[in-house]
């Protein structure tokens, strides 16, 4: 069934078709203090739907930037394996460039400054675009990253262009699927890179959300989800070649691009082949998206169910990662005190705070050792390997760990 009264974020066309419907639930990272718990927290409807034009899957409603973006909880900077991770971009872009002090490297969405520091120790300019301003002042205050406080969008771009600071390096990670305007933001980029400057840009990988059953990854900052067909008309349409494609494993799946402004429109042989898988999948037709939403209510089942089954043997369960994708988990599931009875976060920004629609309180890694739970669910799942290896004192004590997601087992 198309969906009428919607266009599609990408190239306009109205051939909306709904593939999965969620239903109402809290936003992902709006953490609840300890004032707000007696207070009714807002729900907002969350349904999917692919543009069988261009293949873009994206969100119908959207939920102004301000409520998600204007104080957010997440900083980059609390998890190893995003600074190693922004530690090898640094490295790649610094070693194939021969960037130098001479050159100007802009990030969109730039956290706490987790990446640009390391640009900034080998003496290369930077700037930081972030919305935030309780995560941008901890770029500028503890990290000195040069940052604004803006929304990045075509007239920003214009803006900074303007007053001559046009960029070598844009990176943009993990941050086009938050941006209602796409048309616009791609735009920018193209206005704010050099001639000859490069874009790199990471988005998560929408057939290995759908394969992998990630539907956790599906909340309201999240406004589309991406596959190499949906990108590559998206930057074609702007001018903008992507030159380089590669498929990463971080974030359980990601593609990530190297885009040059203008130049040759042909397509590599990654792309290419990428696309054709696409295409043989059937990244444009509806019916190929059924799985997910059997898959999520297998899952649903099979958790739920080993959870009352530890309750039942008297046994305590918490969970680590007081991330988006597990506010999503436990809010679909209906997960709440009685089976998962608090969430374990490193971040202090997340700390002394609730879960928002079921309510766990957020704590320290301390407590663990305090209130000694038998089984940890990994919410972080993406960050498994991670978290375990923190946690081996817990690991020795006798607790056990639940991974929910690709795959629901026990380590």
């Amino acid at each position: 069934m198309q969906h009428s009264e919607y266009s599609c974020r990408s190239c306009g066309s109205p051939k909306l078709h709904p593939v999965l419907s969620i239903g109402p639930v809290p936003l992902a990272n709006s953490l609840v203090s300890e004032d707000r718990l007696s207070l009714p927290q807002p729900r907002y409807p969350l349904d999917l739907a692919v543009c069988t034009d261009c293949s873009l899957v994206q969100l119908l409603e959207t939920v102004p930037p301000e409520k998600l973006f204007s104080e957010y909880f997440y900083f980059s900077s609390f998890s190893n394996a995003f600074l190693q991770h922004a530690r090898e971009i640094t490295e790649e872009l610094c070693a194939s460039l021969g960037l130098g002090h001479k050159n100007l490297v802009i990030e969109i969405a730039s956290n706490d400054g987790y990446l640009l520091q390391y640009f900034k120790q080998k003496g290369i300019p930077v700037l930081g675009i972030e919305p935030a301003k309780n995560v941008a002042s901890v770029a500028w205050d503890k990290r000195g990253i040069r940052t604004l406080c803006r929304f990045f969008t075509r007239e920003l771009a214009r803006e900074i262009a303007g007053r001559g600071e046009r960029a070598d390096v844009i990176i943009a990670n993990n941050v086009l699927a938050h941006v209602p305007d796409l048309n616009g933001f791609v735009a920018g980029i193209g206005v704010l890179l050099k001639e000859e400057g490069v874009a790199w840009i990471e988005v998560p990988c929408l057939l290995d959300m759908v394969t992998g059953c990630e539907f956790d990854t599906i909340y309201h900052e999240h406004c589309c989800y991406f596959s190499a067909t949906a990108l590559d008309r998206l930057f074609e349409r702007h001018g903008l070649v992507i030159e380089e494609v590669r498929k990463i494993p971080f974030h359980g799946g990601s593609l990530c691009l190297l885009v040059r402004n203008g130049g040759p429109s042909y397509k590599s042989e990654a792309l290419k082949e990428l696309i054709m898988e696409e295409q043989e999948w059937g990244v444009n037709l509806p019916a190929s998206y059924n799985q997910l939403g059997c898959r999520v209510f297998e899952l649903k089942e099979k958790l739920t169910k080993l959870l009352q089954e530890i309750k039942l043997s008297g046994k305590r369960v918490a969970a680590y990662g007081a991330a988006a994708k597990g506010t999503m988990l436990l809010n679909i599931f209906n997960i709440k005190r009685e089976m998962v009875e608090f969430v374990v976060d490193r971040s202090p920004y997340k700390q002394g705070r609730y879960i928002p629609g079921t309510l766990q309180p957020v704590v320290a890694p301390s407590v663990l050792e305090t209130e000694k739970p038998d089984f940890l669910l990994l919410l972080a799942w993406n960050f498994a390997d991670e978290i375990i290896a923190q946690q081996q004192e817990y690991k020795h004590r006798g607790g056990h760990f639940i991974i929910p997601i690709p795959e629901l087992k026990i380590v």
